[in-house]
């Protein structure tokens, strides 16, 4: 029986598959998503501007998107008491 759950387990822990990676930069605001020939598809993150990366993106398969993950500046709190 410990020979038949431990060729379970084996199994189990050979099939799994790592999980994907995030594929957005936190640190800009503006991502370019590129369609490739053949299917796929790969995100770009390295533009701070929209007109930027609409520049890189004329004439190719591809689009700009805002960032999900951009890390906005949060306003910073005066401190100050609330009575």
């Amino acid at each position: 029986m410990r020979k038949l759950r431990w060729i379970f387990l084996s199994a189990a822990i050979l099939v799994m598959t790592p999980a994907k990676a995030q594929t957005y930069d936190p640190n800009f605001p503006v991502c370019l998503q590129v369609w490739k020939w053949g299917g796929g598809t790969y995100f770009d993150c390295s533009y701070t501007t929209w007109d930027q990366c609409q520049a890189s993106a004329s004439g190719r398969a591809a689009m700009c998107l805002v960032n999900p993950y951009w890390n906005r500046a949060q306003p910073r709190s005066s401190g100050g008491r609330f009575y």
